[in-house]
C-alpha cells in the first residue's frame, strides 16, 4: 500500500481484494511499462499539438537462449539509429549502449571479459571482437553494399560457428524471424520441447523456411 501510494492517490477505504490487484500490477513488467510510456507519451503529444498513440507497443519480451542470441540482440538494437538512418556510424549514434561503451561511459553496463569490477557475470565476447562486429554488420546494411560479404568477416563468427551470410540475414529479418525467443536451431529445438510446442517462431520448418 505504501508502494502504490507513492504513485497513485489511495482511496480511504481499501479492501484486500484491491491490495491483492496493487500487488500484481507492482510486480507487472507490462504496467510498468505502462506507467513509463504513458506520461511520456502524453508529453509528447502536447509538445506536437496532436492526440492518438505515441508508441508503437509497450515492450517485446524475448528470451536469449545461448551466447550467439544475445550478440544477436545487442547488435540488433546497437544498429537500430543506423537502420534507421539517424546515424552513419556506431560512435555518432545517440542513446545506444554500443555509443556508451566506446566513450567509456558503460559502468552501469554488463562488463566484458578482464573490465570492471563485477567479473561474475560477463558478456561472451571482448570489447574489440564487439566494436569489430557491429561495425561490420553495420557496414553491410549500407544499401551500396547489399549482399556484399568481405572476406575480412570478424573472426568472432568463426569462433561461434557462424556463418556470416547468416549472421546479415538475421539483423535483417530479426523483427520478423524470432518473437518469444532467439538462438541457435538446437537451442530453439530444445525451448520448443520444453515449451511443447513443435512450431515456435523462429524454427525452420521441413522446407527451410523459418515458421
Amino acid at each position: 500500500m505504501e508502494r502504490w501510494s507513492r504513485l497513485y492517490a489511495k482511496p480511504e477505504q481499501v479492501d484486500a481484494v484491491r491490495v491483492d490487484v496493487w500487488r500484481e500490477r507492482l510486480s507487472s513488467l507490462s504496467w510498468f511499462m505502462r506507467c513509463l510510456n504513458e506520461p511520456m507519451a502524453r508529453t509528447a503529444n502536447k509538445e506536437d499539438r496532436c492526440k492518438g498513440r505515441f508508441w508503437e507497443g509497450r515492450f517485446r519480451s524475448q528470451a536469449l537462449l545461448d551466447e550467439s542470441a544475445l550478440l544477436r540482440c545487442m547488435a540488433y538494437v546497437d544498429l537500430n539509429p543506423i537502420r534507421a538512418s539517424i546515424a552513419e556510424t556506431p560512435e555518432t549514434s545517440g542513446h545506444t549502449s554500443i555509443k556508451a561503451r566506446i566513450d567509456g561511459c558503460d559502468r552501469h553496463l554488463l562488463p566484458f571479459p578482464g573490465e570492471g569490477h563485477n567479473q561474475d557475470v560477463v558478456l561472451p565476447i571482448g570489447r574489440h571482437d564487439y566494436l569489430q562486429l557491429v561495425d561490420w554488420t553495420g557496414r553491410q546494411m549500407s544499401p551500396s553494399r547489399r549482399g556484399r560479404i568481405p572476406e575480412f568477416a570478424p573472426p568472432i563468427l568463426e569462433r561461434l560457428d557462424m556463418d556470416g551470410r547468416d549472421w546479415l540475414r538475421e539483423m535483417k529479418y530479426y523483427g520478423r524471424w524470432y518473437y518469444r525467443a532467439v538462438g541457435s536451431l538446437h537451442a530453439m529445438q530444445r525451448y520448443g520441447d520444453y515449451l511443447g510446442q513443435h512450431l515456435l517462431k523462429g524454427l525452420p520448418k521441413a522446407s527451410g523456411n523459418i515458421a
